[in-house]
């Protein structure tokens, strides 16, 4: 052992002289012939280095949500000069390299007075590379310490200088620095040390990350917190010496502590990260429409209040901007690493039971096809449908209410005379034509049952659904990557017509809010679903859509849990945390703001009933003759002088039990006639739908394009 110690000693001490020899000239032309013959048998330099770097997913600022350790383990980010506090930067040259901006690569004053001092105290007192010979060596990593690599870095170093700039060579070097464990790169130290980008840092924190690469093992704060403290120090000193921070800042910085631990990297959005990686597994960036500080703020309120709710309980929160189908916060579960409540599964894309969640387009189909309006009379009794008897959640009855009552207080059975007279098909059909994917049990035809929590969907469907009401029926395609704007030209699929959306948000605006909950600001509905096993809460205003879900993963039951209880305060809490007021929706022009006496009759109360004249006699099912479903309508506003002609447009119905009302974009056309026809005159050229309603109640509609 002590041979092989003084073998490496007077290696080490040749190399010195030979180095030394190089530095001061008296060895020139041996230099020269040796550096041509390193260089020669190196081969071309790739700048470009092998070590995979991490993957980065960002928010809409660009700000880190989440990194990726690389395949091998280790976390390497890449930075610029311009993402570190510019005293760290000072710092590092003061140390490390103080000729970095004058040099061409080598410093050979240093070299020679680092031979010196090797050769004086027959130890190593001060290092001679430079910063840029060591980014050749983190570049080309390579384990012998020697005069040959020596050389080979020399050689590197001018290669490098000659290809790149300053700064360009500076980042490599903050990329590829060791830090300890498997750190790699001033980004992710910082991050792991301090939690936070090393955009701003202490001067003690500064000196800390100056000192960590020159030792990185043996002087790693989470394990060996006195001697990264002694390492600092001297950082500080050269830097007080150099004039990079006064006697004051060397003092404070002394006294500040030494992180012994490191820290998570962050987290944020990890599941709609997860989604971005798989969707394009090649990228090295990945920017999400996300905002940051709001997904960050919704996770953490998430954490706290499910930790009182229970340990198996899990949530899921998206917000979606209105306009663009944005989303700005994917809140998938609660805790991702958290098996207990199966944090790994993102629950907004989950086949979930909606409860009454759904019941909203129950009446946004009854407005628009003209069966009910907001103050239509509804039946709160006991009633069956063969089998089926719906119950309120409460067990309790009101007799009559309105349209607006039965569904701001969410009762079950005027929501199932509804769509009993809708029919469940055509109401499951129009969610599906609005784009959401809607699971009934196989084999079986759509009951009753699914305006009540009888089906399955997603939170990501209903968030889709909802918002398209906050649209005005148009439903959009969400989107998490930043910039995925809809297609110029798309045709969104409808939810419901404008007056249809308006009637609901109006309805559900005054919808009673939670305890400490400020009501009549925003629109939103609960649902619970069958044995407490799914809480939902969805609200929207002009803007922005929020849905919240809250359960267990596993589908299990948790006795009390509700919509109201559980899932609307996080609701409102996240409305909240945006930071901005909520924007009603505007009027439609065509909205019928009149009270139950005004409506016209039809339209007043829906009986199950019907009159004994009527029932007694065979009455032939209510259509519209004319104009056909998806006819295209030429008004003739053109005479044939060339003259504008005033438009008209003929209404017929055949069957149906007299009088008869027409209504246009859900406004009436006149008085309740006994004739089958009617005269309107439309405004202009477009889309527009008819509706028509006999004594009985009974309708049909049509959607033509007049031209």
């Amino acid at each position: 052992m002590r041979g092989l110690l003084r073998r490496r000693g007077a290696r080490l001490v040749a190399g010195a002289l030979a180095l030394a020899l190089v530095a001061t000239g008296l060895a020139g032309a041996a230099a020269v012939v040796g550096y041509r013959y390193v260089a020669a048998s190196l081969g071309p330099l790739d700048l470009v280095p092998a070590q995979a770097r991490s993957v980065l997913v960002l928010d809409r600022a660009g700000a880190l949500l989440r990194p990726y350790a690389t395949p091998e383990g280790r976390w390497r980010l890449p930075v610029g000069v311009a993402d570190v506090d510019p005293t760290y930067l000072a710092m590092l040259l003061a140390y490390e390299d103080a000729r970095f901006r004058i040099h061409a690569g080598v410093d050979w004053r240093a070299l020679a007075r680092a031979a010196g001092q090797l050769l004086a105290d027959g130890r190593i007192v001060s290092g001679g590379s430079t910063l840029t010979m060591q980014v050749a060596r983190l570049v080309e990593p390579r384990a012998e310490r020697s005069l040959a690599a020596k050389l080979r870095q020399i050689v590197r170093a001018g290669e490098i200088e000659a290809a790149m700039g300053k700064d360009e060579i500076l980042a490599l070097y903050l990329s590829l620095a060791p830090y300890g464990g498997n750190l790699e790169g001033v980004r992710a130290a910082s991050l792991a040390y301090f939690g936070r980008e090393p955009k701003r840092l202490s001067h003690a924190e500064a000196a800390l990350l100056v000192a960590l690469p020159q030792s990185p093992e043996t002087r790693r704060p989470d394990r060996f917190p006195e001697v990264a403290r002694v390492a600092r120090e001297r950082v500080l000193d050269r830097a007080l010496a150099r004039g990079v921070i006064t006697a004051r800042e060397r003092e404070a910085a002394a006294r500040e502590p030494v992180p012994t631990a490191r820290i998570a990297f962050p987290m944020l959005a990890a599941h709609a990260a997860d989604a971005a990686l798989a969707e394009r597994p090649h990228a090295d960036v990945h920017r999400l429409a996300i905002d940051g500080a709001l997904q960050a703020s919704l996770e953490q309120m998430v954490a706290r209040r499910l930790a009182r709710l229970g340990p198996n309980l899990s949530a899921a929160i998206l917000v979606v901007d209105n306009a663009t189908g944005e989303v700005r916060a994917h809140v998938g579960s609660v805790g991702y690493l958290d098996h207990a409540r199966r944090g790994a599964i993102d629950m907004t894309r989950a086949v979930r039971s909606p409860g009454s969640a759904l019941k909203p387009f129950i009446y946004a189909l009854a407005f628009e096809t003209g069966l009910a309006h907001p103050e239509t009379i509804l039946e709160d009794r006991p009633v069956r449908y063969g089998v089926y008897a719906p119950e309120n959640f409460d067990l309790a009855y009101q007799g009559a209410v309105t349209a607006r009552r039965a569904l701001q207080e969410s009762l079950n059975v005027p929501a199932v005379a509804l769509l009993s007279e809708l029919g469940p098909a055509r109401f499951v059909a129009r969610l599906r034509q609005a784009g959401a994917r809607v699971v009934v049990p196989r084999e079986t035809a759509p009951g009753l049952a699914v305006g009540l929590g009888g089906v399955g969907i997603t939170l990501e469907d209903v968030t889709r659904l909802y918002s398209g009401l906050a649209r005005g029926g148009s439903v959009p395609t969400l989107g998490t990557r930043a910039g995925a704007l809809p297609i110029p030209g798309a045709i969104a699929p409808s939810v419901a017509d404008p007056v249809a959306a308006w009637y609901v948000f109006d309805v559900l605006r005054g919808a009673p809010a939670p305890e400490s909950a400020l009501g009549g600001r925003i629109a939103y509905k609960t649902g619970t679903s069958y044995g407490f096993r799914d809480a939902w809460a969805i609200g929207f205003d002009r803007g922005l859509t929020i849905a919240v879900w809250v359960g267990r993963a596993d589908g299990g039951a948790t006795p009390g849990l509700t919509g109201r209880n559980a899932a609307a305060p996080l609701l409102f809490d996240a409305f909240a945390r945006t930071g901005r007021e909520p924007q009603p929706l505007a009027v439609p022009p065509h909205a019928l703001l009149v009270g139950t006496a005004d409506l016209p009759p039809p339209l007043r109360h829906i009986r199950r009933d019907r009159p004994k004249t009527i029932a007694a006699t065979a009455v032939a099912r209510l259509a519209i003759a004319f104009p056909p479903d998806g006819a295209r309508v030429d008004l003739g506003l053109v005479d044939a002088e060339g003259g504008a002609r005033e438009p008209r447009l003929a209404l017929k119905a055949q069957g149906g039990a007299l009088p008869l009302t027409w209504l246009v974009d859900g406004v009436p056309v006149g008085a309740a006639s006994l004739r089958r026809e009617a005269d309107w005159r439309p405004d202009g050229a477009g889309f527009t739908r008819i509706t028509v309603i006999d004594a009985a109640g009974e309708t049909d509609t049509v959607s033509v394009r007049l031209e």
